[in-house]
């Protein structure tokens, strides 16, 4: 559960630093440069969650690295959609919805299933 939470966090990060400068008033204006720095800072953050969640779930045997990459897309999107709807004020259409759910049927087949043996 620590390996979930420390990936939420990361992609909560993630996701101001690469879309945040959209609607931050703050960068109205600004230099590519500096929005661009602004979002490096912003995704340092990220990185340290996304590390110690990656160690930790793959290190302790938990996930494998296909499952955390696929576990991490799925929340990535999962943050996305939220952070779409409050900030950017875009609604979830149906194709969006579909394909949202193909990538958790994703996660369940990479999850449920003893993977095989190298």
């Amino acid at each position: 559960m620590k390996t979930i939470l420390l990936l939420v966090c990361s992609n909560v990060f993630m996701t101001l630093a690469w879309y945040g400068h959209l609607k931050f008033k703050f960068l109205e204006g600004k230099s590519l440069l500096v929005v661009i720095l602004v979002s490096w800072s912003i995704a340092l953050l990220e990185y340290c969650f996304m590390v110690p969640a990656n160690r930790l779930g793959y290190l302790s045997g938990t996930f494998t690295g296909y499952q955390l990459k696929i576990i991490q897309e799925c929340i990535t999107l999962g943050v996305f959609v939220a952070f779409a709807w409050i900030v950017l004020k875009e609604r979830l259409t149906w194709n969006y919805g579909v394909s949202f759910g193909l990538i958790l049927l994703a996660v369940y087949f990479a999850t449920a299933f003893r993977p095989g043996t190298p």
